[in-house]
Order: C-alpha cells, then structure tokens, then sequence
C-alpha cells in the first residue's frame, strides 16, 4: 500500500492525459514498474543467491539456477531467461493491464466511488483485495493446467522447477495479461482506481513471495522472518497441488489439491496420481 501511495501520489499522469491513449504515458508507467521491480526483485535475488548471504541455509533445493545450466531456458539459463521474460513479457503485460484499466477509469467507462460517499464499501472493498486475488488467482490457474494450455501457456513457467526470484514474473504473455487482469474485477464492481492501482501491486510486486526459494530470512542468530514461500514452491516441484495462494480463502483443501508437505498431503496427492492414471489407461484401453 505505501507503493500504491506513494504511485499515486508521484508516479501517475493527469487524469486528464489519461483519457487519450498514448505511448508516452504507457511508457512512461512501464520504466517505473520496471525499476520498482529491478529493485525489490534484485536486492533479493541479490542478497539470497548472487551474495549468497544464508549459503543453503532454509533453502528448498540445495542448488542454486545458475549451477544448473538447461536447453529449455533462453541462452542455457534460468537467470537470463526469467530476467528476460520479465521485463519482455511480464512488466509489458502488467503495463498494458494498468493503462487500460486506468484509461477506463480518467473516461468514465467504469463505477469511480468516491471515498467520501462511500467509505463502509471501499474499506470493505479494500480489506477484500487479498481474497480477490486468492480466488482470481486459482482459477486462472487452474485452468492453464488444461493440458493444451499447459503445454503451450503455462509450462513457461514450470520450466523454473527451482524457482529464484526473477521466475515470478517470467511467465508466457497470455499468462501475464491473465494474471495480472485481476485488476478486470475493479472495472465490474463499483470501486476506486486506488484500490484497482493497489490489486494490480500485489499482482506484480507480490508475486515473489512464492518464488523466493527459501523458508526464511535469518535476521539474527536467533530471530528469522518467514518468506511463506513454501506452498507455491510445492506447486513447482509436483504441479498437481497447491493452485491457490496461501489458502486465506482454502480452495485447494476445498478441491482436493492441497500439499502443506506433510506426509498425509503427499499420501493424499499419491493417491490422486495412482486414479489418474488408471483413469488414462483405461481410455487407452477404450480407444484401441
């Protein structure tokens, strides 16, 4: 939210040279999401795996990209190509999301709440941004593991398998403008741009959190901060599980694809992999 402020604030154009579409303004927003991302995404990727400051210390995988060169990444590697895809794929799609929501906001195309007439509703609105990414991101999740879409969309990001935190936005571009179009449910509510500039940032800036690649940050010998990296992590390591975020609202318990790596959730999922092969052998059997 301070990023959203201080964005609003310093960052965004008259909304008056927002009603015209034009490439100096949507280039304008692309710098800056750029260089917001450069530096919260690199001062990470920095600290955990170019200083390497904790060595493998609470990391998920003991190896780091860099030690594992691969033929599906751009140039061999992982941290060129998801640096790549970020800034070519990622902070474009992002960009594109934000000057046509907010386009549609400077004409009026939309519901724009004032706070003063509306407070009980934007507050209530704002306390829902979380569970509005929850459920718009699980569904859209879910739905590039369609395998077609899957082999075309989302295995871009799956190629990350040990993700760092330039993979968070390395994604295909469709999976980008999807992802980030959760912003699309403040076009259809009434709402404030605001709240919409704010859901588009945990969007974007919030997609690290799952990516970092370790459990948590040693602050001192005897203190650590969670990085509540590890559910999607499980996501990348066995695809099948764990679509949602954190589980603030518990879809994936609800729809049988939760891992919290225990040895229960992984029986669960186990069991789940045995049904579905039986389930294609048995349409292989059908067919021939």
């Amino acid at each position: 939210m301070a990023i959203t402020l201080l964005y609003w604030r310093y960052i965004l154009p008259d909304w008056e040279v927002m009603k015209t579409l034009s490439w100096s303004w949507a280039l304008w927003l692309y710098a800056v999401n750029g260089a917001g991302i450069f530096l919260m995404y690199g001062s990470i990727e920095l600290f955990f795996y170019r200083k390497r400051k904790q060595g493998t210390r609470f990391k998920y995988n003991g190896k780091f990209p860099s030690e594992q060169p691969s033929d599906v990444f751009w140039f061999k590697s992982q941290n060129i190509d998801n640096f790549l895809r970020t800034y070519v794929s990622g902070i474009t799609m992002w960009t594109l999301v934000e000057v046509i929501m907010l386009w549609c906001y400077a004409n009026h195309y939309v519901y724009w709440l004032n706070w003063s007439d509306h407070p009980v509703w934007l507050t209530v609105l704002l306390l829902a941004t979380p569970m509005i990414h929850e459920v718009n991101f699980f569904v859209i999740h879910r739905a590039i593991h369609i395998p077609f879409f899957y082999k075309w969309i989302h295995s871009v990001h799956h190629n990350s398998v040990n993700p760092s935190p330039w993979s968070s936005l390395s994604m295909h571009p469709i999976e980008t403008f999807l992802y980030h179009g959760v912003v699309w449910w403040h076009l259809i509510l009434p709402s404030n741009p605001l709240i919409a500039l704010f859901q588009l940032h945990m969007a974007g800036y919030g997609a690290v959190n799952g990516h970092i690649g370790f459990d948590k940050l040693e602050l001192t010998e005897g203190a650590s901060l969670d990085s509540h990296a590890y559910l999607h992590y499980l996501h990348h390591k066995h695809f099948e599980v764990n679509y949602g975020g954190d589980g603030l609202i518990p879809l994936d318990k609800w729809f049988g694809t939760w891992h919290d790596g225990t040895k229960e959730a992984q029986a669960l999922m186990d069991a789940r992999y045995e049904k579905k092969i039986a389930r294609m052998n048995a349409r292989q059997k059908q067919n021939s």
